[in-house]
């Protein structure tokens, strides 16, 4: 949370950029409305269009098992904004109430291979990379290979960019709030 008493606002569509504006308008067309991460990243010419760049990167991890490696960081890096977007996100993509809660506790009874990855992720943001063997050796017996772990690393940094632009500014969260651990 901003506890610093200033405020960062969230730009409107006229107040940013033509190439922005028009990103806004692809984002609204899309996904109904410019979430006020997105806008915020438009107060510089570049970051929304290489943030959104970095996030739509074709993976190799399913959309379920991105959503836990979103969770885990959001939930390690305190992270209100994505913690709260990424709980909706992840009920998109099937998980429930309670599953989400246990991912961002850092579990995953419910599914042996996402216990692995919860594992991996939450060792790699904890230890900013520096993970034991037998965490990795966990990981790949649970059937990832080598490309998802770089996967796995460039999604924590991807969702790092956005803990730490939210945790330093604290604007408004404008998905439903996710529930407190």
């Amino acid at each position: 949370m901003n506890t610093t008493g200033l405020t960062f606002d969230i730009p409107k569509r006229e107040e940013v950029s033509e190439n922005n504006q028009a990103i806004f308008d692809q984002l609204k067309g899309k996904i109904g409305f410019v979430p006020n991460l997105y806008a915020f990243y438009a107060k510089n010419e570049t970051a929304l269009g290489d943030y959104l760049a970095l996030q739509n990167r074709k993976s190799t991890l399913k959309a379920k098992e991105k959503e836990v490696v979103n969770l885990v960081t959001s939930q390690i890096n305190g992270c209100r904004y994505c913690q709260s977007a990424h709980t909706a996100i992840g009920k998109m993509n099937g998980f429930t109430d309670e599953q989400i809660l246990e991912l961002r506790k850092g579990e995953a009874s419910f599914d042996q291979k996402l216990e692995a990855l919860v594992k991996l992720s939450a060792a790699i943001v904890e230890n900013k990379g520096k993970v034991d063997d037998a965490t990795k050796e966990a990981f790949f017996n649970a059937g990832y290979d080598q490309a998802n772990l770089i996967d796995v690393v460039m999604l924590v940094g991807d969702k790092i960019i956005s803990n730490y632009i939210h945790n330093l500014t604290g604007f408004e969260i404008d998905f439903p709030i996710a529930p407190e651990l």
